[in-house]
């Protein structure tokens, strides 16, 4: 058991667990503000509330942290699995708890809403506030697929599409669309026999509905009314040809749910599939965070119920990738190893969560500053030629910046996935250390050797001591001489195999040349010195000097129309306008010089800000101290007065 240190409610929650029964149940964990956090069910309540607070140590870091807020539990006791499961989901649903695994919010699927009216409409929606009361059907994968079927329902029935009821048919009753019950020309009977039918159809009834039609077109054509039987043999082979194309296997499969999943630390993806008759009568995917580590069986377990709901399933079997042991038998069959045309409905589930995937992977990308196709396409280039593990989605370039060496300077920029990375730029001041050179050098070291010595080191120690992931590539504005320096560093003072390049100039002062290690990889004594065959290439841990190959540098020639070109041109140009821009500040601040900068205590900005008010020192030495401590406080204004009076 936890102690206080821990958990401050610890004793409260030890006495309570005494009482737990041992029964099926559901529940609730509360913070100290009584919030629910966390919602679960259990087959012995008391066996699982116990083991959150058991065996701490053992437990993930998302589950330490629930533990940490836990201040009260309260449970409810059911009869039996089943009703645990849905009355979790039902808690879930109420509370959005936060440690909750959730579904990401479904309201961008386009559904079919029956209204809840005198003379029902059929409505394309999608889920928000302030829509009609009525029954839901969905949701649909796509708004293409759910408008053909909307199409197809508007062929063979005929109801109202209209706001409000007149009292006189219009012109969709003129051509056949509607039979105008405002006018009184249809019963309400009939049309909601027209509406039952539509639900048949979105429920995957097309045996019953069209045994419905065939009766009516032979009891038509028995009272010689073959127009009007004609026209529903028409809605028949339009229902028939619907259901060819909906059966992906045999009318066997008749009421059956699959579902898929995928996985990755911190999302899964999951494709639920309706069957009915052979055909689909929903499919489609969602994303959920993860919240405490779930494995696919814990999650399964959750959403399972909530598909079920949602879509109105009536299925009592499930094709699954997997066994999900939390799911009661009695609520459901479970089959995890399906064979023939079951087998089939899972693979095409797996194909549309695995293309879902992607999907989601994409958007967040485009959207949570992920490459882009075309920036990813580069950067893929760029890890082919210089041999690199992965894309090098993060990008760190140094430059420096003197006049003659006064005021050195330097400026790191961060791109992420080929888009510059403003709050990871770094500016730094060049201390001139020494001993930052190499001893066993056989270059000629210059000042900006140094200071890209003294900046690579710094940068990168700090990140190796706090922990911090390494860049996936580092990139030197300057030749090889720049190059070699960032290499010695790494590799003879911090023992990190961050690839370098560097990036050349020409005459004019253009980026012309990409120089790149051959061999730059650190290996072990043996192996081959690439990516692929190097299991140190990522982990960025500490290796001595003897694992680094002899390495030597190679220029790769692009054109100045090569996307890359332009992508490396806008990196090298990044960072030299924020190192220039950055020593100009400096260069300013440094040559701004007054009497007023001369006094103790008194610097540049406070000066700048008195000249701007009162346009000269001699100005400024005519105001009484009140007068100077209205514009920059009673302690500069005191240091100012006695300065001045005394000197003038």
């Amino acid at each position: 058991m936890i102690d206080a240190s821990i958990n401050p409610h610890i004793e409260q929650i030890a006495l309570w667990l005494k009482t737990v029964p041992e029964s099926p149940g559901v529940y609730q964990h509360l913070d100290a503000e009584g919030r629910v956090i966390y919602v679960g069910k259990a087959r012995n309540l008391r066996s699982r509330v116990i083991s959150y607070f058991s065996h701490y140590d053992d437990k993930s870091a998302k589950i330490k942290m629930l533990v940490r807020n836990i201040a009260q539990t309260r449970v409810t006791v059911v009869a039996t699995e089943i009703d645990a499961l849905l009355l979790e989901n039902s808690l879930i649903k109420q509370y959005q708890p936060r440690y909750n695994s959730m579904l990401k919010d479904d309201k961008s699927y386009p559904y079919l809403l029956i209204t809840d009216e005198p003379f029902p409409r059929l409505l394309y929606v999608r889920k928000h506030a302030g829509l009609p009361r009525g029954q839901f059907f969905g949701p649909y994968p796509n708004g293409v697929i759910l408008r053909q079927l909307q199409d197809i329902i508007r062929q063979l029935f005929r109801y109202r599409t209209c706001n409000t009821m007149g009292k006189r048919p219009c012109m969709k009753h003129q051509i056949g669309l509607c039979a105008a019950p405002c006018a009184g020309l249809q019963s309400r009977e009939e049309y909601l026999q027209t509406f039952d039918n539509i639900r048949r159809i979105l429920r995957g009834d097309f045996d019953d509905i069209l045994a419905s039609l065939k009766a009516e077109m032979l009891a038509l054509a028995d009272e010689l009314r073959f127009e009007e039987a004609e026209a529903v043999k028409r809605r028949i082979r339009l229902l028939e040809e619907y259901q060819s194309r909906s059966t992906v296997v045999g009318a066997n499969v008749r009421d059956v749910d699959v579902v898929s999943i995928l996985s990755d630390e911190r999302y899964a993806w999951v494709n639920f599939m309706r069957i009915r008759n052979g055909a689909i009568i929903y499919s489609f995917s969602n994303e959920v965070r993860k919240q405490l580590d779930e494995t696919d069986a814990e999650l399964l377990a959750t959403l399972i119920p909530q598909f079920h709901q949602q879509t109105q399933s009536t299925a009592t079997e499930v094709v699954l990738p997997i066994p999900v042991p939390d799911l009661p038998p009695d609520y459901l069959q479970q089959n995890t190893a399906p064979r023939g045309d079951r087998r089939r409905l899972l693979e095409l589930s797996l194909r549309n969560v695995e293309a879902y995937r992607k999907q989601c992977t994409h958007q967040r990308a485009l959207t949570a500053g992920e490459a882009a196709p075309q920036a990813l396409k580069q950067l893929e280039r760029l890890q082919a030629l210089l041999s690199l593990p992965k894309p090098p989605m993060e990008i760190e370039c140094f430059d420096n910046s003197n006049i003659q060496g006064a005021y050195p300077v330097a400026g790191m920029v961060r791109f992420s996935a080929g888009k510059p990375n403003r709050k990871e730029y770094r500016k730094f001041n060049i201390k001139g250390t020494a001993n930052l050179r190499p001893p066993t050098s056989d270059l000629r070291i210059n000042d900006d050797y140094a200071s890209m010595a003294e900046v690579i080191e710094r940068r990168y120690r700090r990140l190796r001591d706090e922990g911090q992931p390494m860049p996936d590539l580092l990139i030197v504005d300057g030749g090889e001489g720049q190059m070699e320096m960032a290499r010695r560093v790494l590799r003879d003072q911090l023992q990190l195999p961050i690839p370098i390049a560097g990036l050349a100039k020409d005459d004019r002062h253009r980026t012309s040349r990409l120089l790149v290690y051959s061999g730059q990889w650190p290996v072990a004594s043996g192996q081959l010195a690439d990516a692929e065959t190097n299991p140190l290439a990522t982990d960025h841990q500490p290796l001595t000097t003897d694992h680094w190959p002899l390495a030597t540098i190679k220029t790769v020639q692009l054109k100045p129309t090569d996307p890359l070109f332009h992508l490396l041109e806008q990196i090298q140009n990044e960072v030299h306008r924020f190192a220039i821009t950055f020593h100009k500040d400096k260069r300013s601040r440094a040559t701004f010089r007054t009497s007023l900068t001369d006094i103790p205590g008194i610097g540049p900005q406070t000066a700048r800000d008195l000249l701007l008010r009162f346009g000269s020192v001699k100005q400024i030495a005519r105001l009484t101290e009140a007068d100077l401590a209205d514009a920059v406080g009673p302690a500069k204004a005191k240091l100012i007065f006695n300065h001045l009076n005394k000197t003038n």
